[in-house]
């Protein structure tokens, strides 16, 4: 399996458990010049960008850890055309989520980080 049907195996495993929390999936795979989201997922009033992560031991880490500045950096500017291309005001309320995937064992960490700007 290449990598982005390992990524995309465990993203929807991430939209699932998500789906089984009660979230509702609006997006997958959203790309721009900027960056991409993973999935993009409606919680109550929240419009939330999750960046999914997989590893398959800790070698290197765990999954949450890979999720670094540049990266949330990168997530911060696609989440910034996606507000813009939808037309999402400026009081939409957003939060930003990290699904870590270890092993077997899937951790949600909500609110994972914040973006400037947002």
């Amino acid at each position: 399996m290449n990598k982005r049907e390992t990524g995309g195996r465990y993203e929807q495993a991430a939209a699932e458990f998500l789906q089984r929390a009660g979230m509702r999936i609006l997006h997958r795979n959203f790309r721009t010049r900027a960056g991409e989201i993973d999935l993009i997922a409606q919680d109550g009033e929240y419009l939330v960008f999750v960046e999914v992560k997989y590893r398959s031991g800790d070698g290197m880490g765990t999954a949450q850890e890979a999720v670094d500045i540049r990266k949330q950096k990168k997530v911060a500017a696609a989440a910034r055309h996606y507000l813009m291309r939808y037309g999402y005001g400026a009081d939409t309320p957003c939060r930003f989520d990290v699904i870590g995937i270890n092993g077997t064992k899937i951790t949600h960490i909500q609110n994972a980080f914040w973006a400037e700007g947002r």
